[in-house]
């Protein structure tokens, strides 16, 4: 066994990706205190091909240092846009018919192994790391879904959660 080269994974450019076909997937980012986390989830976003990454409220925008560090260039091929209240993006994505999904452990959530794809697009919202998902946004969710743990902690990096998730819906498309 060896390991690939980069010249060998058959990366496209950020100006192909802009024009190859997305998944039904946009991302919503409420209050992420870490750009970090921020940066990791433009690398995930760009793997499975999300549509679009809302960052709101205190979540960092490009070209913030931190952020482009992790992001390592995703931030020019993920298509983003900065949206100061959350709630407002949530009601607009709603009336273009997105069917918004908290991520968050909350009463009646869906676990995420036996979430259904809707026919329609999807908005995730993922949470402040200590705060998770305002209340006043589950309100507005149409489902919550949950990731199972089993640990201690039943926490997990908001980077990390992203990534299950995402990867999760990416395969049930």
């Amino acid at each position: 066994m060896r390991k690939l080269k980069n010249s060998e994974l058959g990366r496209i450019s950020s100006e192909d990706f802009k024009n190859i076909t997305k998944s039904p997937i946009v991302l919503v980012l409420d209050n992420i205190r870490s750009a970090m986390n921020v940066g990791s989830i433009f690398r995930t976003a760009d793997a499975f091909l999300i549509e679009k990454i809302y960052l709101c409220g205190i979540t960092a925008i490009p070209p913030n240092k931190e952020l482009m560090k992790t992001a390592l260039g995703a931030n020019d091929s993920i298509d983003w846009e900065y949206v100061r209240e959350t709630s407002a993006i949530i009601k607009r994505l709603k009336i273009d018919n997105h069917h918004i999904v908290g991520v968050e452990q909350t009463e009646k959530a869906t676990l995420l192994n036996n979430f259904e794809i809707p026919n329609k697009k999807i908005a995730l919202i993922f949470g402040n790391e200590v705060f998770g998902v305002n209340q006043e946004l589950i309100d507005l969710c149409d489902e919550c879904i949950e990731i199972p743990q089993f640990g201690t902690k039943h926490s997990l990096n908001i980077s990390i959660s992203a990534g299950i998730v995402i990867w999760d819906l990416w395969g049930k498309i």
